[in-house]
Formats: structure tokens, C-alpha cells, sequence
């Protein structure tokens, strides 16, 4: 039923945090969309699945200000786990839980993210 998910980040600068997933993960530009007031919308493919629909905060204050509030709490699993705890330093320590390996990374303007060891 469900074959992509586009998970919305309200940003403060949408290039910086663009370039930090382009990178550290490989993502890559999909859409590149001009908003109203001048403000820009950049939408990151970081697998064939799932994508990162960056958008400015002051726009979202401005226009949709009910859904601006606090990053969601976003794991992603990856068969590249060691790689990209080096690739993502400074990140916290693997911790181990329920079986799985984790670790926890800042983006440029702080909002922590999780990565997991997938076994496949």
C-alpha cells in the first residue's frame, strides 16, 4: 500500500542542512521548489523509499504555524551502520538495544537523529 514516505523537517537554513544530508548520506536533490515570499523548498532522497522535505521555519511560522514544534524522533536503519558512524562525527557512542545497534547524531543545527544496524 504504502511505497515512500516523505518525512517534513522545518529547517533554519534549508541549504546547510540540505548539503549536511547530501554529505553524510549521499541524499540527493529531487525537487527544488519556490515557495511563496522568496522562501525555497528542497525535497532529499536518502533511499528509494523515503525522502526529507526541508522547509524554511520562518515560512512554516508564517503560513502554517499549527504543525511548527519540536523534530521528530526519526530512526533510520542502515547496512552501512559502521561507515556512517564514522561518517557522521560527532555522533554518541553505539549502544546496544534490544539486539540492535544504535547511535544518535546532531544535524548542523542540533536536532538528534538515530541510526540502526539493519541485518539485511
Amino acid at each position: 500500500m504504502i511505497n515512500k514516505t516523505r518525512i517534513m523537517l522545518y529547517v533554519d537554513n534549508v541549504k546547510e542542512i540540505s548539503r549536511f544530508w547530501q554529505d553524510n548520506v549521499d541524499a540527493e536533490i529531487t525537487e527544488d521548489n519556490r515557495l511563496d515570499k522568496g522562501f525555497q523548498n528542497l525535497v532529499l532522497e536518502i533511499s528509494p523509499e523515503v525522502e526529507l522535505s526541508l522547509f524554511p521555519k520562518e515560512f512554516i511560522k508564517e503560513f502554517s504555524p499549527e504543525v511548527l514544534g519540536s523534530t521528530p524522533s526519526i530512526m533510520f536503519f542502515s547496512n552501512k551502520f559502521e561507515e556512517l558512524h564514522v561518517r557522521l562525527n560527532p555522533t554518541t557512542a553505539v549502544t546496544n538495544v534490544n539486539g540492535t545497534k544504535t547511535f544518535n547524531f546532531p544535524d548542523p543545527e542540533g536536532n538528534y537523529f538515530v541510526v540502526a544496524k539493519s541485518e539485511d
